[in-house]
């Protein structure tokens, strides 16, 4: 009797033992960025290309992740004052961030497109030369190449910052500003959304996306560079692009 009692509280210290906290990691996202990050406006809850991926990396790798909205220009300042731990959101890798953060493998590549609305017979060049308004999203890449562009080249338009790529396209459509320069994706979901805007052409060179992270964190840059390694090896990697991407 004495035994079987000593097995019962043997059995309900393990019970009461609580099973090893998973690690909970914070991702900074972009809150209108889609296909890639956005937050839902019937759940509001965040989803997306990256949002997804990043939920089945930490389910396949065994860590939590928390997916926190934020203002793109403040995204990186936020990642290394260490009130998130990472950027898994279209983030282009450029030198200057990796001045700053350590990016994972690239995970995706993009193009930069010109927008302008259905009717417009605006053309790359035309944009370049003519005094019009220019739309982009602040704290991009592709903002901070075609500011710099601009005075190096003498370029007439006016640049118009906007804080999201679809805030753009909304001015565009207004007639506040006669085109925008973006990532290809959004450019395309803004026409797959049944907005009356068209791509007008390329420009600058394509961009690769990566994960930031903090210089230093290599626990989480391996678990981040592993996860991806996994995601593009199973055909859930296939599935995501098929519902976000239309690949």
């Amino acid at each position: 009797m004495k035994k079987f009692f000593s097995c019962l509280l043997l059995a309900a210290v393990f019970m009461a033992v609580p099973a090893l906290a998973q690690k909970t990691y914070v991702n900074g996202i972009d809150p209108n960025y889609p296909p890639f990050a956005y937050v839902d406006e019937k759940t509001g809850q965040p989803t997306g290309f990256d949002v997804e991926s990043l939920d089945w990396i930490a389910k396949t790798m065994g860590f939590k992740v928390k997916h926190m909205p934020m203002a793109w220009d403040g995204i990186v300042p936020a990642l290394l004052a260490k009130q998130i731990d990472m950027v898994d959101s279209g983030m282009s890798i450029t030198p200057e961030r990796a001045l700053k953060v350590q990016f994972s493998t690239p995970y995706w590549t993009v193009s930069r497109v010109f927008v302008v609305s259905a009717d417009s017979k605006l053309t790359p060049e035309q944009i370049l030369h003519s005094k019009i308004q220019l739309g982009v999203q602040r704290g991009t890449s592709e903002a901070n190449a075609i500011k710099k562009e601009q005075l190096e080249q003498g370029y007439p338009f006016e640049l118009r910052f906007y804080d999201s790529a679809p805030l753009a396209v909304e001015d565009l459509l207004n007639g506040r500003i006669q085109a925008a320069l973006m990532d290809e994706l959004p450019a395309d979901n803004a026409i797959k959304m049944g907005r009356a805007v068209k791509k007008a052409g390329t420009h600058g060179q394509p961009d690769q996306f990566g994960v930031a992270m903090r210089k230093g964190d290599k626990e989480l840059h391996q678990l981040v560079n592993e996860g991806y390694k996994k995601l593009m090896a199973d055909p859930f990697w296939q599935e995501l692009q098929k519902k976000y991407l239309n690949k």
